[in-house]
Order: structure tokens, then sequence, then C-alpha cells
């Protein structure tokens, strides 16, 4: 069973860029200047910028200028998302050039991975002008030299006004600091603030965004290094109690709390009826090697064997099946459609 949780975002207005366009001026011009024939696929548009540019820096500038400049924002269909796959994501908006927030991301984050540079999707949610939008959205965080930047393809690429999408690059949301973009995008997950004293959802409201060391301390650093060792249940669930922490406070969050704890049930699940499969093939093999031994014994123990050999074909059995009995007790909700096979599974043990 699969949840999807789809994340849109309508931006209205955008802050004015304070960097000076100019800098970027040549390595826009020669993205702009790529193959039509190659801008159908993430790999070839990899390809040509990893063939163009020497430097990374302006490879990162290239890849994040592509998606801003090629994709329009899809106002027609904003409402109106199918659950898709990655990979369907950046295919469908590839195919139209257009697409929302999440199509955005998925594609500047798969070209940057294919360029080598780690970047990750962050879900959350926003505020303009004051005030907190009613919908989420979805922005990447990329790890360049070791330290964490933060990437908005979407709000960089232009604005709606009057139902209509104007396209305008604004680099305020390129390479952003995650300590200047926290005063209007807010995770989901506080981790993702890269911030050692984040704020809340509360402070988030009350515009209460700047460095406080009277907050409590969280080292965001060790805990993203500690995820690549984890188990993905165990990143969910630590996710989870992230989320909840920092104050289920409007129905965005709200929504994505239980979107996130129906995934973890539902891995718990799927988890679990891995390890019913497991006990239930051990449960057939101590069976097999069971009644390898009742053949045996019914054929007058022929051909002769050492003792210690006969006496293995009781004890793998039974050691087999004290272990089933003793994990089919442990093993966990398995949802309502497999309970049948655990009380089966146990009345046979027994």
């Amino acid at each position: 069973m699969k949840n999807y949780f789809v994340l849109i975002f309508l931006f209205i207005s955008f802050f004015s860029s304070s960097q000076n366009t100019n800098q970027y001026q040549i390595i826009d011009a020669k993205i702009d200047a790529i193959p039509e024939n190659l801008e159908n696929s993430t790999t070839s548009i990899a390809k040509f910028i990893d063939d163009t540019f020497t430097s990374n820096d302006d490879k990162i500038r290239a890849a994040f200028y592509w998606t801003a400049s090629n994709i329009s924002y899809d106002i027609e269909n904003m409402f109106n998302q199918k659950p898709l796959t990655p990979e369907e994501k950046i295919a469908s908006a590839l195919q139209s050039k257009k697409g929302v927030c999440m199509h955005y991301a998925e594609i500047f984050s798969d070209i940057m991975n294919k360029l080598g540079n780690k970047t990750i999707l962050v879900d959350g949610y926003t505020k303009q002008n004051g005030k907190v939008d009613q919908l989420s959205h979805v922005w990447c965080a990329t790890k360049i030299n070791d330290k964490w930047y933060l990437f908005d393809p979407t709000w960089a690429s232009g604005n709606v006004k009057n139902g209509i999408f104007y396209k305008k690059i604004n680099n305020v949301f390129y390479k952003a600091l995650p300590e200047n973009l926290i005063s209007s995008h807010m995770p989901f997950d506080y981790l993702w603030q890269f911030s050692d004293y984040p704020i809340t959802n509360q402070e988030f409201y009350d515009g209460k965004t700047a460095l406080d060391k009277k907050r409590n301390y969280f080292d965001y650093y060790t805990t993203i290094s500690k995820i690549e060792k984890q188990t993905e249940n165990d990143v969910l669930f630590e996710s989870l109690q992230r989320i909840e922490k920092n104050g289920l406070i409007n129905n965005l969050i709200i929504d994505r709390f239980n979107n996130k704890k129906q995934e973890v049930e539902v891995k718990r699940q799927n988890s679990n009826v891995t390890k019913l499969n497991e006990l239930i093939t051990e449960f057939n093999e101590g069976i097999a090697q069971l009644n390898d031994f009742i053949y045996y014994r019914n054929h007058q123990f022929k051909p002769t064997l050492p003792d210690e050999e006969i006496k293995k074909m009781i004890t793998n059995s039974y050691e087999k099946l004290s272990k089933c009995k003793t994990n089919i007790y442990t093993i966990g909700n398995v949802g309502k459609e497999n309970a049948t096979n655990v009380g089966n599974l146990k009345k046979a043990i027994l």
C-alpha cells in the first residue's frame, strides 16, 4: 500500500532580487543554447551541463537556471495533480514544459544529483507579505562543500497575476542561506531548517525567525549524518516526532503529520508482513526436515547413517519450529488481511 502526499503551491508575489544578475549572464546564455533534442531527459540535460561547464558552481547555476527558465507554472492543472512517481513527474513536466512546485523540485534535484551534487526535496509551507499561504510547497536543499544551501526553482521562475503566469527569473531563491529563507519557507520537519536553534511553527507565524541561541540546541548536522545509517522506518518515525513536537498549528501541518503517520504504519505493516513470510518459509523448512526424518524412520532407518546425523534430522527441525513459535508472538501488526495467516501459522506451529 502506498500513500501519496501531493504538494502544490500557488505563488502570488515575490521578493525583489538584490543580487546582481549580470554575474550569471554568461552561464545562463550558454545553457539557453542547449539543443532542443537534449531537453527531453534530465540525463541529457545533465550531460550537456557537465560537458559545457568546468566549475561545479557554474554547473549548479546552469541546472537551476535551466529548470526555472524552461518550466512554466501549470495554473490550469494546479489543483488536479495525480499521484505519480518522481520519474513520472519529471517525464511529464519535461514533455509539457509545465508543472507545479513538485515538478520543478524533482527536475532540479535529479539534474543536480546526476551532476554529483547531493540534493534532496524539502516539503513545508510558506509565507508571503506577512501572510501564511494555505497550500503546501516543496523546494530543494543541496550540500555543497559540506554546507547546505536552499534552492526554490518554482519561486525563482516567475509569478502569477490575475490567473496568468509571467516568467521572470528571481535569483533570491538561488543558493539561498537557510537562515535567510526561513523567513518565507517553513519545513514541516524542523530538521530541514538546517539550524542548531530551529524555530517553532508558532514563531514562524509570529515572524520571529532571527537566530536565537536561547532556543533549545539541536544538532542538525549529526542528525542528518545518522540518517544514512538508519532504516527507512526509523527515519520516518523520528521525522514524525519532530513534526509533532514543533506544533500542529494549521491544517497543512496536521495533514502532513497524518500522512506521514499513515506512511509509518504502512511501512511497519509491510515490514511485519515480510517477517511473517520469512516465518512461513522457515516453518515449511522445519516441516520438510521433519518429514525427511519420518520418511527415513518408516524405511527402517535405511540406509544406515551415524547416530549424530540422524539426531540432526530431529534437532534441526525442532530448532526451526521453536524459533517460529517464539517469533510469531512478536511479529506485530500485519493488517486485517493477514491476521488469518498469523492465526493459522500459530495453530500449525503448536
